[in-house]
């Protein structure tokens, strides 16, 4: 059995369509898979339409990611089986799609500031329709108009932190995240915890909110990392979940990152009985 639950597709910040992403995930001989597009669960219905109408043989998992901010540090929140009728779990999606928008306009308005005409729309152009706005669209919109000659470029100038021309969004907390996934019948998984600042003292935190999960295996953990992460799930009893967090093909040579880190099968069979055991709990 060979799984990855942490994809992205076109409808967030990945590059390849959730069909084209399926067949793929097939030919690499991947059995499960979880769709985890940023804010939005649109890829994962796109996904799973496809699989049940032309008989796929692969199994996929409810998915999102959700970002937060908690003290100006960005905290992913993934979150698994979610209850997608959930009024609060769809009121969250809401918010942060708006605050994306937001966030879009404000850049668009800096940026026509210094000379660079991209307005939202032409913004908009580079998603499709009610997907996730996100960075690479407004780099490649800033590309488009001829603020910079390449994505890497824009990036550098513009799209990050440290750049005047760059807003933060007014996202969701972790903990709200956490809260309303868990609500809503799912598992609430800190991701990449090797992006967070004192990450076991969040994770700490969050299990009062209703954090369920540590995403141990991940491309960027080192494998003292990984078993530093399965300890800290350990010892507060935990659920650990792992993927590759695959955005699109590598630029240089093609090459499809799904699946490569190893992600131990029993993770489905654990995944499930937590699933169990919060319905039971919101019953």
């Amino acid at each position: 059995m060979k799984i990855d639950l942490h994809i992205h597709t076109a409808y967030s910040d990945g590059t390849m369509q959730p069909e084209e992403l399926v067949n793929s995930a097939i030919e690499l001989g991947l059995t499960t898979i979880a769709i985890t597009d940023h804010d939005n669960v649109l890829g994962y219905h796109a996904a799973k339409k496809y699989i049940d109408e032309n008989d796929k043989l692969i199994k996929i998992i409810p998915g999102i990611e959700v970002n937060t901010f908690n003290k100006d540090q960005e905290i992913h929140i993934l979150g698994y089986f979610m209850d997608f009728e959930n009024s609060d779990f769809n009121a969250m999606i809401e918010k942060q799609q708006k605050a994306r928008k937001h966030q879009a306009q404000e850049i668009s308005k800096r940026l026509k500031k210094i000379g660079i005409n991209v307005s939202y729309e032409d913004i908009k152009k580079c998603v499709i329709p009610k997907a996730s706005i996100g960075r690479p669209h407004i780099a490649k919109a800033i590309v488009q108009k001829g603020g910079t000659s390449n994505i890497t470029e824009a990036y550098n100038k513009y799209i990050n932190d440290s750049s005047s021309v760059y807003v933060k969004r007014k996202s969701v907390t972790p903990q709200e995240a956490v809260e309303i996934i868990y609500e809503a019948g799912g598992i609430p998984v800190i991701a990449h915890p090797c992006d967070v600042d004192n990450a076991q003292d969040i994770i700490e935190e969050l299990m009062s909110f209703g954090l369920r999960g540590v995403e141990a295996y991940h491309r960027k953990h080192t494998p003292a990392m990984i078993e530093y992460f399965c300890s800290i799930a350990e010892k507060y009893d935990l659920v650990v979940t792992g993927g590759s967090d695959f955005h699109s093909p590598s630029m240089y040579t093609g090459q499809l990152i799904l699946g490569k880190n190893f992600v131990p099968p029993k993770i489905i069979d654990e995944l499930e009985l937590e699933r169990k055991r919060i319905e039971i709990a919101n019953s």
